[in-house]
């Protein structure tokens, strides 16, 4: 199968801008294109009770049919084999869109509660591959470095870096197409096919990226996946509590922070990391912009440190691996994601402090990570998931899906899939 990657340039970024220009034009002003309650599959453990009590919580809250709740039989453990999946979880799920949506066209989304697994654990890279793969990932980071304190004037060095990163890229790519672990929510996206391969990501037909071009042999009947999970049952049931009251009374908070690593360096193209510090960069620019909020961006290898970032209300930045830096105080309905690694591996686990799981413990209200090596082309570009966000009219789980580049691979969402915490935009513009 041929694999595409979506080529996220400055003509893309210029194609994102007027593709959200025509949107606000085209979308009519009472929202009634956006994902709807009942096109939503709800799908909790049967094995786990307080899965199918905050199943039932969340769709009375949302009037979300009593039917469209599926109760699935799996153990209450965070990972599973691909054996497991397939028999207790995509194909139940499958079955039941069969016979409830035979013409697939009511279903749009599928949302896993808490006590659904969260990683298909099926690594096809052997000890070897693993130490190869850590070797090429400390050559892109260094070629990364270099390539961002190099000189726009010093042309040729810049080339002689470029052609050197794509090698080294090109290499990591490949042993990404070995892996066949990937998050549970990311495979549900493509449940409805029997046809795909299992190692490395695909292209997910809905993200922006592509700019439209045809996938062959990716099929057009993708769904949306979003996840309410965390570290506890009381957590889940604050995030759809502290959504809905956002959606009434609008976002509180009143600060978004922004933490790239280096300065801006302008339309230049790039890729990998410094395309995504730039990306920072440029959701910073869209916010600030807006005037929704007071913007804080830091351009410095440096972290926010504990206690600089109150009254948190977005966030999005980079790079500590596995370790959350206790810097926020999350306002209710917050919104951010940290670009790492390992930030999604555990939701659970006591002693964890990746990003994710951290978050939830400290009040945020929807989050993205990954549940293993995602590479950092996994990520959705922060400048336009931000824009999305705060256009008020997609959904996030809509959000998540115009912006992130692969399914059947280890990114997940993690937050209420109908939460729009700019939601009031709309009703000024409408009035």
């Amino acid at each position: 199968m041929d694999r595409y990657q979506p080529r996220f340039n400055m003509d893309r970024n210029h194609f994102w801008i007027l593709f959200l220009l025509i949107l606000s034009f085209l979308l009519p002003k009472n929202n009634c294109r956006a994902l709807e309650p009942d096109q939503i599959l709800v799908v909790a453990n049967g094995n786990v009770p307080d899965s199918s009590e905050l199943a039932r919580y969340y769709m009375k809250k949302r009037a979300i049919p009593a039917g469209n709740l599926l109760l699935i039989s799996m153990g209450a453990t965070e990972h599973c084999n691909r054996e497991e999946y397939e028999k207790q979880a995509a194909f139940p799920i499958r079955q039941s869109l069969r016979d409830r949506d035979p013409m697939k066209i009511q279903f749009r989304c599928i949302v896993t509660l808490y006590g659904v697994p969260l990683v298909v654990s099926d690594s096809g890279l052997n000890m070897k591959e693993k130490a190869k793969l850590l070797e090429l990932r400390g050559e892109q980071s260094l070629l990364q470095t270099r390539l961002s304190i190099t000189e726009d004037s010093d042309r040729e060095k810049r080339k002689s870096l470029k052609m050197e990163l794509d090698k080294v890229e090109r290499k990591i790519s490949r042993f990404g197409q070995l892996d066949r672990t990937a998050a549970v929510d990311s495979e549900l996206a493509l449940v409805r096919e029997t046809d795909f391969p299992l190692s490395g990501w695909l292209p997910n037909p809905a993200c922006l990226g592509y700019g439209g071009k045809r996938l062959k042999h990716i099929p057009a009947s993708a769904l949306m996946v979003s996840r309410l999970d965390g570290p506890s049952p009381k957590i889940v049931r604050r995030m759809i509590e502290d959504c809905l009251r956002t959606e009434e009374k609008g976002l509180q908070g009143k600060k978004a922070y922004f933490d790239a690593r280096w300065p801006d360096p302008g339309n230049t193209e790039l890729s990998g990391y410094a395309f995504y510090d730039r990306s920072i960069h440029r959701a910073a620019g869209l916010v600030r912009k807006s005037g929704l909020m007071t913007v804080v961006l830091d351009e410095t290898e440096r972290l926010f440190q504990p206690g600089e970032c109150p009254d948190a209300a977005l966030y999005c930045g980079w790079y500590s691996l596995g370790k959350y830096v206790n810097a926020f105080t999350w306002a209710p309905g917050a919104v951010g994601y940290h670009i790492a690694s390992s930030e999604c591996t555990t939701l659970k686990k006591q002693n964890s402090t990746v990003w994710c799981k951290v978050m939830l413990e400290k009040g945020v209200g929807a989050t993205i990570g990954p549940v293993g090596e995602p590479y950092v082309q996994a990520f959705p570009p922060p400048e336009l998931f931000f824009q999305l966000l705060m256009d008020g009219r997609p959904t996030l789980v809509e959000c998540f899906a115009m912006s992130s580049p692969f399914v059947s691979w280890k990114i997940i969402l993690i937050g209420d899939p109908l939460y729009r915490p700019f939601k009031s935009r709309v009703a000024m513009v409408a009035r």
